[in-house]
């Protein structure tokens, strides 16, 4: 399993691969060290073949995460910024098959891209993101120990964004306390 995250320290972006074998997540930047929390995953027991299920963010305290395709999204909108202006030039050439072609191909990138995109797991509070085996667990799985993720809730993004909001007019750090 790999996670993506903001060093607390430090701010940069770190990657680490292998994090259900560690005991703490280290920049690799300024290697300042984050204790791994206890209860971070779930299936470690001994005689289990499943990977480990990831339980709550490792980067801050947060037990809230969501489910979201691992693809960056300013490259989603790029392709949609791109179809629509292709269709626009072939709609000014007054091209109408071309036009609907362009963007009913669009369409179909989206959606080929949706359905081979592997799932990943975003932390709401300090927007870490998991990726690897683990990270998405099934929605039938009953061994999961009930810690599972459902997709991007704008209620809690929006709680979490004024927690941030307030803890920075206070002058600390919302991410960790």
């Amino acid at each position: 399993m790999r996670i993506i995250y903001a060093c607390p320290a430090c701010h940069t972006t770190t990657s680490i691969d292998g994090i259900e074998s560690r005991d703490s997540l280290e920049c690799t930047a300024c290697h300042a060290a984050l204790p791994m929390p206890p209860d971070a995953f779930a299936g470690r027991e001994e005689g289990d073949t499943r990977p480990p299920r990831l339980q709550r963010c490792l980067a801050c305290p947060s037990l809230e995460l969501f489910v979201r395709k691992n693809f960056p999204q300013r490259l989603g909108v790029a392709i949609v910024v791109a179809g629509l202006a292709a269709s626009c030039v072939a709609w000014a050439n007054r091209e109408l098959l071309i036009t609907f072609g362009i963007l009913f191909g669009t369409a179909l990138l989206d959606v080929l891209l949706f359905f081979f995109m592997p799932n990943c797991l975003s932390c709401y509070r300090c927007g870490a993101r998991y990726t690897g085996d683990g990270v998405a667990s099934d929605a039938d799985d009953p061994a999961d120990g009930g810690h599972q993720f459902g997709a991007f809730d704008l209620e809690t993004h929006e709680k979490h964004r004024q927690l941030v909001a307030r803890t920075k007019q206070l002058g600390s750090d919302p991410t960790h306390p």
